[in-house]
């Protein structure tokens, strides 16, 4: 006998987790806040890689239709100095371990692997509450409520389901990023797309930094990095979007033109995304019947790893499940007495931000290893 699983959060670790339970034959349903697949953009690109993200996938047996994903040439890492001079240009010649898809299609396979009615949308959970014996009861925005003996988190930074296991919260990190779009990038924005090239760019600076990649259609997805506490970014118009753009772009002056083009002439108002972390190393006592995955276990600084590393999560739990059934309580101390030490390793790579924000404190060859996985 089984017990149903209740996924609260249906981002790309909830429905790996979703897709590999189906698979072995276990009941599971995913309860998202978000009241249709299409109500937001899914973000830009992930790199899928070798050893985290395409086992996940294999697992969840969509390895084809992930392949089908891959946007060839994408691999290709170029590091610029802030004056625009090319430091390092690595071309992608197909024999990359992380190949590059679009996150919002990469999501819609898992959606379409899944029977009809297992993602229930609209159902944002507002708050959770033991009620012993392993059981927990969800009250959702709506009011309505639901009672589950197996319950796993997969619900983000901001986790309604985290307070059952830890008194762990986010906390800034000291840097924001502040997103933007650039759109028929080689017709339009010639420039800016003979700078960033085939696929990904960076250029920093102490302090400030730009990352970008082009994305389908020639879009060109920018990040433009700042180390500055919430406040400096509480003074920024973010309403005004042409205001605000002066602004963020008068951070990077004397920065070459082709680089603050990616500010100046985008085609989308700037996003401002703060970056927020758990402690490294985040754990918690076993708690019968409930458990995290993705960013509400290990909420990470950008460093490339936090999408593959939920779906791995996804896929390992999973694999416990079904490898223990009817003992959940065994999964659970299974899949956790992996996750904790996998999480810790994951905080330690590479990334811009295991660097810092000045170029001096890595050498180029770090920096395109944090993107690529060569060393």
């Amino acid at each position: 006998m089984t017990t149903d699983v209740t996924i609260i959060g249906a981002g790309l670790g909830g429905l790996t987790l979703a897709r590999v339970l189906h698979l072995n034959g276990i009941p599971v349903t995913v309860h998202e806040a978000e009241p249709s697949p299409a109500a937001r953009a899914q973000g830009g690109m992930l790199d899928i890689h070798e050893d985290t993200g395409q086992p996940a996938l294999a697992a969840a047996g969509l390895t084809e239709e992930f392949r089908g994903l891959v946007l060839a040439g994408r691999q290709a890492v170029r590091v610029l100095d802030t004056d625009g001079t090319v430091l390092f240009d690595k071309a992608d010649d197909g024999t990359g371990g992380r190949p590059e898809v679009q996150r919002g299609e990469l999501r819609q396979i898992l959606l379409d692997s899944l029977p009809a009615g297992t993602v229930r949308w609209g159902r944002k959970a507002a708050g959770v509450r033991a009620l012993g014996g392993g059981r927990h009861e969800v009250t959702f925005a709506d009011g309505s409520t639901l009672v589950t003996g197996l319950l796993v988190g997969a619900d983000g930074a901001w986790s309604r389901v985290r307070p059952l296991l830890s008194d762990a919260t986010p906390e800034y990190t000291g840097k924001s990023v502040v997103e933007t779009y650039l759109f028929d990038a080689p017709v339009r924005h010639p420039a800016a797309a003979a700078a960033v090239g085939g696929g990904s760019m960076m250029a920093l600076a102490p302090g400030r930094e730009i990352f970008a990649h082009r994305e389908r259609d020639d879009t060109l997805h920018a990040y433009l990095g700042l180390a500055e506490p919430l406040d400096w970014f509480d003074a920024v118009d973010f309403t005004d979007p042409a205001a605000a753009a002066a602004r963020i772009a008068k951070e990077f002056d004397g920065w070459a033109p082709q680089l603050t083009e990616l500010i100046t002439g985008a085609d989308s108002a700037p996003v401002l995304r703060p970056l927020y972390a758990l402690p490294a190393g985040h754990r918690w006592e076993r708690v019968p019947g409930v458990t995290l995955l993705g960013d509400a276990a290990h909420l990470l600084p950008p460093n490339g790893e936090g999408a593959n590393l939920a779906m791995l999560d996804g896929a390992e739990l999973g694999g416990a499940l079904a490898a223990h059934p009817g003992d959940p309580e065994a999964a659970l101390t299974a899949y956790e007495a992996a996750l904790f030490p996998r999480s810790a390793r994951a905080a330690t790579l590479g990334g811009p931000d295991a660097h810092g924000t000045d170029p001096d404190s890595g050498t180029i060859h770090d920096l395109v290893a944090a993107f690529t996985g060569d060393e």
